[in-house]
């Protein structure tokens, strides 16, 4: 067994990879960015050393720095993870070649996977059904749309050296096929240096069935059973399991058999995963189920398998590494109930999915299920890396109730103010036709309108943060006109209705005494966490004197924050309520309205800049309305 091991990764992976090395007494050593100096996987290693700047070209996929930095430390062998350099053939000699272990698999397999139609055309000489389609070398425009007709549409053209859906193309009539082959040639040649590309059949509901493999040194090679993972956004994939829905015996065997033969054909050492495309329109059927690629590591949702084999194939990886046969043959592998993961991201849903990044500053994560975590409370998601936050895994003896488990625990994430995507896996999770297993990778487009929280709080998310506005005492600021209208009426009594600021929406809700969701309060914001979504309110920020400001008109910032937008100049005359600047803190908008008809009289501030609480913003002249 190994001694020492370097984990060339960070984060999340290198985390797992450290638990499963201190478990079989092997010293671990992290490598970590400036940006990841405070990372949990830093510390919970023996050893840390700097590889250098938060941008992965200088840290993480510096080879010359990871080198030296397992060279100082005495490390035996070093453990890719998945991402960055784990698939580099180039990086796997020189590991090697500087007399280290690579825990991954051969460069020759690497670089015998690395192009999609060398592998292709492996596969077929293997027996392994592949797509199809066309790999050839002739790459002229005329034999390409001749073997594109032969093929029939709609017709797939992808990137030879493609990943990630760049250099992909789905064509619909033999007449809009050239353009789209420029197109995807220049995004070809962009993005991979290589302008290359394949044919394939388009397959309609298509579904992404993987299945784990592992083969050692000495000739032996078995199966893990297979993975689903349907469930993308934009080919990137959101909820994987095992096994997959709808999959009977018969055609696993034959899925499995054949991606046995996948790795054999490539003299495959190590963990990897043989990804098939199947056409799930009329059920999963062996003969509709095609090779598509072969990822030579160890993937992201490799803790479903290790659910339902009761297996750690990362123990597997370091004792294959180690230069020991695998520890069961294949009639000793076996599999048990069913396993979901689900992949929380640090993302703005209802912004289109956008990256959300800034530190967690409240941060609770489920208990009694799996999770694969990089960070912990405190710690700054970064626009440098990845966006995922966890890893989530549950399994139980059926897919429903492992999903509704899962469902469960997305549902009770609290992070804030980083915004997730953990009320979008939620519903997900419950929608009845993943409940009944109608899945293939277009069905969060499909269901999009479902899945996609509102941003909108309900009556219930309102009656929360009443409550606990209510019981800190935040909605009795004497300063606040709310507080000093003894007449005003909305339905209920003055004392008993509680103003709410969300965004630049201020609420009257009908304080209860009851709370349904948890709330919490930080500073002057009342959070409120419902099923996975964070809510964050204040109370309504104003100054002494009407509306916005003072009595003698001067406009001041309510809290620190910066101003996103200026609806007035010098001189301009603004009616009572009209909007004069909106102010961004703690990434909400507040929006300042002149308090009374005015004139501009000085204007001090501009889009863009930064103000402290109690900065003079607007300086107003009342005139008469």
């Amino acid at each position: 067994m190994l001694n020492s091991l370097l984990i060339a990764n960070r984060g999340e992976i290198a985390r797992r990879v450290i638990r499963t090395a201190k478990q079989l007494d092997i010293r671990t050593i992290a490598v970590y960015s400036d940006a990841d100096a405070k990372l949990p996987y830093v510390r919970e290693a023996d050893e840390a050393v700097c590889i250098g700047a938060a941008p992965a070209t200088e840290s993480y996929l510096n080879q010359l720095k990871i080198l030296e930095a397992a060279r100082k430390t005495g490390a035996q062998a070093i453990h890719p993870g998945y991402g960055f350099l784990s698939e580099n053939a180039g990086f796997a000699d020189a590991v090697n070649a500087a007399g280290l272990i690579w825990v991954g698999a051969p460069a020759s397999s690497i670089r015998a996977m690395g192009l999609k139609d060398a592998a292709k055309k492996l596969m077929a000489a293997s027996g392994v059904p592949v797509t199809p389609g066309y790999w050839g070398d002739d790459q002229s425009p005329q034999r390409l749309q001749k073997e594109a007709d032969a093929i029939g549409y709609p017709v797939l053209i992808k990137a030879v050296a493609g990943g990630g859906g760049k250099g992909m193309r789905r064509v619909e009539a033999a007449t809009d096929f050239v353009a789209a082959l420029e197109s995807c040639q220049r995004e070809a040649a962009n993005s991979f240096g290589d302008a290359r590309v394949l044919l394939e059949k388009y397959v309609s509901s298509p579904r992404h069935i993987e299945v784990q493999v592992f083969a050692d040194r000495h000739g032996n090679a078995v199966h893990l059973f297979e993975r689903d993972c349907s469930v993308q956004r934009r080919h990137q994939k959101v909820i994987e399991e095992a096994p997959a829905p709808g999959m009977d015996a018969k055609t696993r065997a034959a899925l499995c058999d054949a991606a046995v033969r996948a790795a054999k054909a490539v003299n495959y050492e190590g963990a990897g995963t043989i990804e098939f495309i199947a056409d799930a329109s009329a059920g999963l059927r062996a003969d509709r189920i095609w090779f598509m690629e072969m990822n030579t590591r160890l993937q992201v949702e490799h803790p479903v398998t290790e659910m339902i084999t009761g297996l750690d194939l990362v123990e597997w990886q370091l004792r294959v590494a180690s230069g020991e046969k695998l520890p069961l043959s294949q009639d000793q592998i076996t599999m048990s109930g069913h396993a979901l993961e689900a992949r929380l991201y640090a993302e703005n849903t209802v912004a289109g999915f956008l990256p959300s990044t800034g530190p967690l500053k409240h941060f609770r994560l489920p208990q009694h299920v799996r999770l694969d975590t990089g960070v912990e409370e405190g710690s700054e998601i970064t626009s440098f890396y990845d966006p995922m936050i966890a890893k989530i895994i549950t399994h139980a003896p059926t897919r429903s109730e492992a999903a509704a488990k899962l469902a469960q625990a997305c549902s009770q994430v609290e992070i804030w103010p980083v915004k997730t995507n953990a009320d979008f896996l939620t519903r997900t999770l419950k929608n009845a036709d993943f409940l009944s297993g109608h899945v293939d990778t277009g069905f969060i487009a499909a269901h999009l309108g479902q899945l996609v929280p509102s941003d909108v709080p309900s009556k219930s998310v309102l009656d929360a943060a009443a409550f606990e506005m209510t019981r800190q005492g935040q909605v009795r600021d004497p300063a606040s006109p709310w507080t000093q209208l003894m007449g005003f009426r909305l339905n209920a009594d003055a004392a008993s209705t509680v103003h709410l600021q969300y965004n630049d929406k201020i609420h009257a809700v009908e304080a209860s005494g009851a709370t349904a969701w948890p709330t919490y309060t930080k500073r002057d914001i009342t959070l409120v966490f419902e099923s996975g979504a964070a809510w964050a309110f204040t109370a309504p920020q104003f100054k002494v004197g009407e509306g916005t400001a003072a009595g003698n008109g001067t406009i001041q910032a309510p809290m620190p924050g910066h101003i996103i937008a200026v609806a007035v100049k010098t001189g301009d005359t603004v009616r009572k309520g009209q909007a004069v600047v909106t102010l961004e803190a703690m990434k909400m908008e507040h929006t300042l309205s002149a308090p009374f008809a005015a004139r501009v009289a000085e204007l001090k501030v501009e889009k863009g800049a930064k103000v402290s609480e109690g900065a003079v913003l607007v300086r107003l002249e009342k005139v008469e309305s």
